[in-house]
């Protein structure tokens, strides 16, 4: 069984490079901001908090990010293994996770702070399906489109430039 972690900047590639992992490796990709989507969506209380806190442009609590990952750990549906995605961001929540799961790896994608202020701008969501898009390398054929179920994409509330610089 393999556990690994992969950290970087919002709109670095971390989502990219570990479904590329998951998929090599039969891993189960743990998002954290796919989980915080779900709230959302879901209309959860948790959801609203974070929808709060995010459409503000501010960070989650670190108090709420380690729930929120304690609690999706212990489906203990990743028989080969996890990647885990946006988790931990700091020192204190390293500590945390670090003193219950030993950690195979930890993969950095470091990426220059312009360069992820333009992905991150240029990021489309089907509103449908889920399927993510980039207007800079990942385009529909036909924009606004979502190529495969043809929902409508859409920019997450919080790309905007500055919520953006405030996450950096």
């Amino acid at each position: 069984m393999h556990k690994y972690i992969i950290m970087g900047a919002q709109g670095s590639g971390k989502g990219t490079q570990a479904n590329l992992l998951k998929e090599e490796y039969n891993l189960v990709h743990i998002s954290v901001g796919d989980i915080f989507r779900w709230n959302i969506q879901s209309h959860t209380k948790l959801g609203a908090r974070i929808k709060r806190i995010t459409e503000a442009g501010e960070l989650v609590s670190d108090e709420i990010v380690e729930e929120i990952v304690q609690r999706r750990l212990q489906e203990h549906d990743w028989n080969y293994g996890f990647i885990l995605d946006g988790f931990p961001r700091n020192k204190p929540q390293a500590r945390f996770f670090l003193e219950s799961y030993d950690i195979d790896a930890v993969i950095h994608i470091e990426v220059p702070d312009e360069a992820v202020i333009q992905r991150m701008l240029a990021r489309r969501k089907c509103s449908s399906c889920g399927l993510d898009y980039n207007l800079i390398g990942h385009r529909p054929k036909e924009l606004g489109v979502c190529d495969v179920c043809g929902g409508t994409l859409e920019q997450r509330a919080d790309d905007n430039e500055s919520a953006i610089l405030n996450r950096l």
